[in-house]
């Protein structure tokens, strides 16, 4: 029996959100081990068994080439999984600075930032990505940048308004009247005080992020060959729907499966924050 009082025991009450974190966890571990795990070569070439399906020896079937597309999941999750959490946690550092200095400064220098933020809020969705990404060109690292040039927005915002309210409380005002610089109050008593919405969010910018990897990998501006992740394989069987449709179906339900257990695992752990939040009021 769980302890219900405890983060853990809550958390692992919310059922949907202890399912995605198991999600996460095992396909993170097959992303990590994937030389151990994945059954054949994703990159090997074998035209005799081209678009065969699923059966004992490939368990997905195999491409137009005979190559396996479980095991091309397997190393594709290191791309799709590892460039969204990438992007999300450049993001939410580059937003938490900016927003911890926008709240505390205040004046101009928050004046400059916010105006930047409701620049970045302006712009619809992930068509400002998809403008970078087109003129920095295809490739991992002009996506992530693509990327995370658009995302940092929202964490600014949020952290923004975490100082606004923590900045007057007694334990930052006694820290000004004992001389300590604005670095160490900022360091030690303000970043800290912010990290629970920063977290909870960057669990959905995850979803939001691998959604987007796999959106630009799909028009070819993502991964490129010899790498792949799982939008560039939905972008290679689009010819072969009708023929082939395990090449569509596998690399689609495991995109949709994997940011459904970041956005239930992001419910769970906003949950959790608005409990303990509602426990240190009442104290």
């Amino acid at each position: 029996m769980t302890d219900t009082f405890s983060p853990i025991g809550r958390l692992a009450d919310h059922r949907l959100a202890l399912a995605g974190g198991i999600l996460i966890l095992m396909v993170s571990l097959m992303a990590v081990l994937a030389p151990h795990v994945a059954p054949h070569d994703p990159r090997q070439t074998d035209l005799e068994h081209s678009l065969t399906a699923p059966n004992r020896t490939f368990p997905l079937g195999t491409n137009k080439l005979g190559r396996c597309v479980f095991s091309q999941m397997i190393y594709g999750a290191r791309v799709t999984l590892g460039v969204g959490m990438g992007v999300v946690l450049v993001s939410a550092l580059v937003g938490m600075i900016l927003g911890v200095v926008s709240g505390y400064y205040g004046g101009m220098v928050d004046e400059v930032i916010m105006r930047l933020v409701d620049v970045m809020f302006a712009l619809p969705g992930i068509l400002p990505a998809l403008i970078i990404a087109g003129l920095l060109g295809p490739g991992i690292f002009n996506l992530m940048l693509a990327l995370t040039v658009t995302a940092w927005a929202g964490y600014a915002r949020i952290v923004r308004s975490s100082v606004l309210t923590i900045k007057p409380l007694p334990f930052v005002e006694s820290a000004k009247a004992l001389g300590a610089s604005h670095l160490y109050i900022m360091r030690v008593h303000i970043i800290p005080n912010c990290l629970a919405p920063v977290i909870v969010l960057a669990t959905f910018g995850v979803a939001r992020a691998i959604l987007a990897v796999s959106a630009l990998s799909f028009l070819g501006l993502g991964c490129q060959t010899p790498n792949f992740d799982w939008g560039a394989m939905l972008k290679e069987s689009l010819l072969y729907m009708r023929t082939a449709p395990h090449l569509l179906v596998y690399p689609g339900l495991a995109i949709m499966l994997l940011v459904l257990a970041f956005n239930f695992l992001g419910d769970g752990l906003r949950d959790l924050m608005d409990v303990q939040a509602n426990r240190k009021q009442e104290y």
